[in-house]
């Protein structure tokens, strides 16, 4: 039976795959080139597989190297857990924090206070990835994930805040085509909207009489949040988009909440997510306090100036 290799073997392969080659993971892990290339290949031999693909320019791994990658990645976490916790004090977290992040939710809020964290715990090396894709934070090495609901069940979540969703314009917009009176008037609006998710595509109120659901054939759909609240910005349309996006630019007067007499009825949770017992790391139980302390008094809410008063004027419709 071939033996799985040895500490420093999976750490030169891994950082092979993540760099991209032998010379940016020999830099990262204080090897030479040639050192690290002798780990990589014991390691295919006492395994008996290929696991990576050498080109000229780059490093890819073999199927077989994709699922050797997962359960190395697993196994270097738990390295790295078993010593922290041999010597751990939450007085002085430390190691590398893994942490994955949406990308409304990090450009807007988290990257402006991580300095803060950064500054308070020195001795944790961040390794943040800001994308808003789902991912598997055991198959992918994470500490924390932090994204909308629902609850992933085979994690731990803690809730960090609730928000709601805000339907708003840039004053462009309004003037070139008019403001909306009742959801029903959206269909004859340039609607922007998020691809990939059902909420996206039908924008839900609370209206007089209930619960008013209204489908949206987006002007323009972009599968990233922060891309539509730009386009949003430059006069392109209407969205319907999370208020820790877009507070300031309400309060500074860049858009305009629309429909305030029909209150989004979608609005969600921010959770915390994490493996069980990973908060039992100092590193993590650190960011987690921090998230709580940073995000659970939603400190744009003291950013949003009082809605404009209501008008139930009639929209002219909107050119296609």
């Amino acid at each position: 039976m071939a033996r799985i290799g040895d500490r420093g073997e999976m750490e030169a392969f891994v950082r092979a795959v993540e760099l991209g080659g032998f010379s940016a993971a020999a830099r990262d892990l204080k090897l030479s080139p040639s050192a690290l290339s002798k780990l990589v290949d014991r390691l295919e031999r006492s395994l008996g597989v290929r696991l990576l693909r050498r080109t000229t320019r780059r490093l890819s791994p073999t199927p077989e190297g994709e699922l050797f990658l997962a359960r190395c990645r697993r196994i270097l976490a738990e390295f790295e857990d078993a010593e922290t916790e041999v010597g751990r004090s939450r007085e002085r977290p430390r190691g590398k924090l893994h942490m994955h992040v949406g990308v409304g939710f990090a450009m807007h809020q988290l990257v402006p206070v991580l300095p803060a964290f950064m500054a308070r715990y020195p001795d944790v090396q961040l390794d943040l990835r800001i994308e808003d894709a789902r991912l598997d934070l055991v198959r992918e090495g994470l500490d924390i994930s932090v994204r909308p609901a629902p609850v992933d069940e085979a994690l731990v979540a803690r809730t960090l805040f609730e928000f709601d969703r805000i339907v708003c314009a840039a004053p462009s917009y309004l003037k070139r085509f008019g403001t909306p009176s009742k959801p029903e008037d959206l269909r004859e609006h340039r609607c922007l909207t998020v691809s990939g998710t059902f909420s996206a595509r039908r924008w839900s109120f609370d209206g007089p009489d209930g619960l008013l659901a209204i489908d949206i054939d987006g002007h323009a759909r972009v599968n990233n949040a922060d891309a539509i609240y730009r386009l949003a910005l430059d006069g392109q349309g209407i969205v319907h988009i999370n208020e820790f996006i877009c507070a300031p630019a309400l309060r500074d007067g860049r858009l305009v909440p629309i429909l305030t007499d029909y209150p989004c009825a979608d609005g969600s949770q921010m959770l915390a997510m994490y493996p069980h017992e990973r908060n039992r790391l100092p590193r993590v139980a650190a960011m987690l306090d921090f998230l709580t302390e940073s995000f659970g008094g939603r400190p744009w809410r003291n950013l949003v100036a009082p809605a404009p008063p209501k008008t139930r004027a009639a929209p002219p419709r909107a050119r296609r």
